[in-house]
């Protein structure tokens, strides 16, 4: 059984605190989906895994709430998958935080797109290497963020993006992306980048990659990640890899944020 580390995190029994907390020595890694929500088949698969995934969902998406809720039901983390504006102009799709909007817009969008997502636990940018760079944008989503009890990814589409920086800034819980696992679509290129996760891992204590559910990487992951254990490698959800980084405390205290109302029914 590979060393699974699932959100919240815990190295133990709490009524024993000065027994040694093994697996929060152990290299740590955490992976996310993104783009859930379009294919059912590779979705199911994902969710059906016995490792806690991160899979972060596109709003408004055919199968993102049925995938969602079984995801939830299977003990997989929840995000939401936010689509912002990108250098080349390419489609964002429903839920679209573009450019030319005012803060009131930035706001309603994303709070509609939270509430469509089931179980959410967290947010992360779809695409977004113009939206992450701009300051006031990036003021305008954490200002609507820190309202609700989620954590911030920044899947760092451009080396330049500020949208960590601000998220730190309103004391938002948060992270950034360490390595993409398969923006080539091979088994090949999936496994070297797959091990230079864990080598990141084993350098920093902890790592996060992002994929895609592509065929191949699905393959690859269910192969994979049940070796982890042998390795010496433990996995993590986000919140659980987040606690290891920060002490093993919660990220939110009961009743500090407004809890998401769910609004699930239709396209804003």
């Amino acid at each position: 059984m590979a060393a699974i580390l699932a959100a919240p995190f815990a190295t133990g029994n709490s009524d024993t605190p000065d027994k040694p907390a093994d697996k929060a020595l152990l290299p740590t890694i955490a992976i996310i989906i993104d783009d859930m929500g379009h294919n059912r088949e590779q979705g199911e698969r994902l969710a059906n895994m016995e490792q806690p995934l991160t899979l972060a969902f596109l709003p408004f998406r055919r199968h993102t709430v049925s995938l969602a809720e079984l995801a939830h039901r299977q003990r997989k983390e929840i995000m939401l998958h936010s689509p912002m504006a990108n250098t080349r102009n390419l489609s964002l799709g429903a839920g679209g935080l573009t450019s030319d909007m005012d803060e009131a817009s930035i706001a309603t969008t994303l709070r509609r797109s939270l509430q469509a997502i089931p179980h959410v636990r967290g947010v992360n940018n779809h695409m977004g290497s113009l939206l992450t760079q701009r300051l006031e944008m990036m003021d305008w989503v954490m200002k609507e963020l820190t309202k609700y009890p989620v954590y911030f990814v920044d899947s760092r589409t451009i080396a330049t993006s500020i949208a960590g920086d601000v998220a730190q800034a309103y004391q938002i819980p948060s992270m950034t992306r360490d390595i993409f696992l398969d923006h080539e679509q091979s088994e090949d290129f999936v496994d070297r980048q797959f091990k230079k996760l864990i080598r990141r891992a084993k350098e920093n204590g902890t790592a996060i990659g992002i994929g895609h559910p592509h065929k191949v990487t699905v393959n690859y992951l269910e192969k994979h990640l049940p070796e982890l254990d042998a390795q010496g490698v433990a996995i993590a959800t986000i919140s659980g890899l987040w606690a290891i980084r920060n002490g093993n405390r919660e990220m939110f205290a009961d009743g500090e944020k407004q809890a998401i109302s769910p609004a699930l029914a239709r396209n804003p």
